[in-house]
This record gives C-alpha cells, structure tokens and sequence, in this order.
C-alpha cells in the first residue's frame, strides 16, 4: 500500500497561504519556522509535521496533492474545509 509523509502550514486566508509560500521558495523562512510561528493546526509545534499515512486517511483535497504531486516541493494554497494550507510531501512510497 502506498504510505507518503508530509508536513502543512494551516492558516485562515489564501492571501496568508501566498505570502507564506513565497518567503519559503525565497529562503527567507525555513517551512518549519513558518509552521511553527503561523499554523493554526497543533501540528505546527513539529514545524508542521504530519508523520506518515495512506490514501483516504486525510481530506480529498490534501490527499489529492499529497499522492500526485512533487515529493520535496512545496504545494499550495490548498483550501479544504480546515482553511487553506502549504503542502511539503517529505516522502512517498508505493
């Protein structure tokens, strides 16, 4: 069965998701830091980290990303109905 790690920020807006994500691909802001300091998911105090899962054990929308997208990229905003997040897939096994 396919298992993928990754971690997310959670924040409220998609403008808050956007500024995130450009000052992470600027390197102005390690992802960890950004979650630790912006997430609103408890997951934000381990920078993020969600450990790992399978399909179907996280929302449609984050599983369609984590599952499909580019492993060590981060992806975003993705809007569920949590707010909207950055995705970084840190591993993803078939």
């Amino acid at each position: 069965m396919t298992q993928a790690s990754a971690r997310h920020i959670l924040v409220s807006n998609e403008k808050s998701c956007i500024e995130l994500q450009t000052k992470i691909n600027a390197g102005e802001l390690s992802f960890e830091e950004a979650a630790a300091t912006h997430s609103q998911c408890p997951s934000g105090k381990q920078g993020g980290d969600l450990g790992s899962f399978g399909p179907g054990m996280m929302v449609s929308e984050f599983d369609h990303v984590v599952f499909n997208e580019e492993v060590g990229k981060v992806h975003g905003p993705v809007q569920t109905q949590f707010g909207f997040h950055l995705v970084e897939i840190t591993s993803r096994q078939d």
